[in-house]
Parts: structure tokens; C-alpha cells; sequence
């Protein structure tokens, strides 16, 4: 799921501020503890290959967001895609892969223990450490 700022419903607005809501944006029931996360990419990255060996070879672990520059594409376990984009709020829920189709940045939140799986297993492929 995604939405564009100017889709968000405005709740409120008055002098110096408005206020914007998307109500049932994701269901983050049960996950416990949730980690803040910022991203930075450059164009071209593609996590198919370091998702491999994932259930699913895709990352398992939703995640809530905000593009605050650039360009990504999801692809979800069958195959339909979407495109979010700056100033784009984001929801990609578990099965997908990503690829980054212009330098981005991004903020996202997750749940923070089926998000260290991935991140570990991200590792363990590039031979990198934390």
C-alpha cells in the first residue's frame, strides 16, 4: 500500500498546521517491539539475490514508511509491483523484494525482531558486520 501526501485525508487544519491521517495503515498486532530504521540507497540496488534463502526468498517482515527522496519499486511473492516515490508513506507487507530505481532515502518502522533476521541474514551474504 501506498498514498501520496496530498491523498491523505487533512483532519485538521488551522494557522501553522495541518494535520493528515490514514486510518488502518498496516496491523502491527503482536510484533512487540518496533525499531526506527533510516535507508539510503543508490539506484540500482536489487535485494532479490540477498533474499535469497528467506522463506520465500523475499523479506518476511512488514514495514511502515516514508520516502524522503528518490524512487523504489516493490515486487510482492506473485509478482505485482508497486512504485513509491518522495513524500510517498509506504506500507510493504511480509513477501517482497526491492529494487531502488533512483538514489533514495527513507525512514521506516518495523518490527524490530523479524527485521534483525533479515538485516542478519543481509550480512551473513555480503560477508559485511554490523
Amino acid at each position: 500500500m501506498r498514498i501520496a501526501k496530498e491523498n491523505v485525508d487533512v483532519k485538521m487544519q488551522v494557522p501553522g498546521a495541518v494535520l493528515r491521517q490514514k486510518m488502518n495503515f498496516g496491523d502491527a498486532t503482536g510484533f512487540g517491539k518496533i525499531s526506527a530504521e533510516y535507508f539510503s540507497f543508490s539506484a540500482g540496488v536489487d535485494t532479490t539475490e540477498l533474499f535469497q534463502g528467506l522463506p520465500g526468498n523475499a523479506c518476511q517482515c512488514p514495514h511502515w514508511g516514508f520516502v524522503v527522496r528518490g524512487q523504489i519499486t516493490t515486487t510482492d511473492a506473485h509478482g505485482v509491483q508497486e512504485t513509491v516515490k518522495a513524500n510517498d508513506l509506504f506500507y510493504w507487507p511480509p513477501g517482497h523484494n526491492v529494487r531502488i530505481d533512483a538514489d533514495a532515502d527513507i525512514v521506516m518502522f518495523s518490527p524490530q525482531h523479524e527485521h534483525s533476521e533479515v538485516i542478519d541474514h543481509m550480512l551473513e551474504k555480503t560477508g559485511s558486520k554490523a
